[in-house]
């Protein structure tokens, strides 16, 4: 069967990489931002609960949503933390850091705390959850809240 079509559903990403490193590599790529360049690690199956509760299915509305609220935004990766429970079927892994860029205007912003929730299953990312500081840091700047 050498010249089977691959079956993208079947792919993994790279199996030496730790659920950790799996979960830095990519951020890397997606903070580029590279969409495309991280479809490899991720499920077809894929659930994405971004700020504010916002349904998605791919890496690459996260990237667009992004590039809606940010003239560009980039993260700083503190801690990467695995659940000591986890098996091939479901691992959870939890990045902790903090986000800096631009605001839309051009002002430069850092410290706005982000937390990501990620289950690997077999190898690819299923599920995203990501939370972050942004809506309380945006409500003080139109004026609308104090910190």
């Amino acid at each position: 069967m050498e010249n089977a079509p691959k079956d993208s559903t079947r792919f993994k990403a790279d199996p030496t990489l730790s659920p950790a490193d799996l979960i830095n590599e990519y951020l890397r790529i997606l903070m580029i931002p590279d969409p495309a360049g991280v479809k490899h690690f991720v499920s077809p199956e894929l659930r994405i609960r971004f700020t504010g509760n916002r349904s998605m299915h791919a890496p690459a509305e996260c990237s667009a949503f992004n590039a809606s609220r940010y003239r560009w935004v980039k993260k700083k990766i503190e801690k990467t933390e695995v659940v000591s429970s986890g098996s091939d079927a479901a691992t959870v892994v939890y990045s902790l850091g903090t986000l800096y860029g631009e605001w839309p205007d051009g002002t430069p912003f850092e410290g706005n705390r982000y937390v990501d929730r990620y289950v690997i299953s077999h190898g690819l990312i299923t599920e995203m959850d990501v939370w972050n500081d942004s809506a309380e840091w945006l409500l003080v700047r139109a004026g609308l809240a104090t910190l």
